[in-house]
């Protein structure tokens, strides 16, 4: 929006000015026609020889001098046109370039959304595979903690069965044991016996 106000302002300001040098050619112009026209009637009067008529035409002896005059004005006048219109120039390709920045800008920016909703998704996929490795181990816990109890139980099942345990200490008087939701085998386990 600024560069679009300042090319704006610019604009106008080069169309003052050019009304008012256009103005200036106009008058600029109608003199030259002006001192053509006394130029030819100068040199009418010159054909003629008239010591009057030389006389009368004295003041327009400058006339070439005048129009010399003229004609450097006009080519300052054009020069400074013509640096208009090179600013101009500039800033409309400088207002294109900041349209394709803008349509760029909003294509990274929709990029950018579906990144951070992608992302999101892996964030909470992520959240859940780690919450179902916990319960995993914690599972696997309780299997092993299952199956150690059960063990025991299958130990001090023998030992009473053998002798090796009052039979006064039961199973489930015993401090450290937890009964087994299931009934423990009461095969003798191997990796007790000695």
């Amino acid at each position: 929006m600024a560069h679009e106000q300042q090319t704006k302002t610019l604009e106008e300001e080069f169309e003052k000015i050019r009304l008012s040098l256009q103005d200036q050619v106009d008058t600029l112009t109608f003199q030259n026609r002006s001192l053509r026209d006394r130029a030819k009637r100068f040199e009418e009067a010159l054909r003629r020889s008239t010591d009057e008529q030389i006389e009368a035409l004295a003041p327009y002896k400058h006339i070439e001098e005048d129009l010399k005059s003229l004609k450097e004005v006009l080519e300052m006048k054009n020069q400074q046109i013509h640096q208009q219109d090179l600013k101009i120039s500039e800033l409309e390709k400088i207002a294109e370039k900041n349209v394709y920045l803008e349509e760029r800008l909003q294509v990274l920016q929709q990029q950018n959304e579906d990144l951070k909703e992608r992302i999101d998704k892996n964030v909470a996929v992520s959240q859940l595979s780690e919450e179902n490795a916990n319960l995993q181990v914690h599972v696997e816990k309780e299997s092993n903690e299952k199956k150690r109890l059960s063990r025991t139980n299958e130990e001090l099942l023998w030992r009473l069965q053998t002798g090796e345990l009052s039979p006064r200490m039961s199973p489930s008087a015993s401090p450290i044991h937890r009964p087994s939701s299931e009934p423990g085998s009461p095969a003798r386990p191997h990796s007790y016996h000695q």
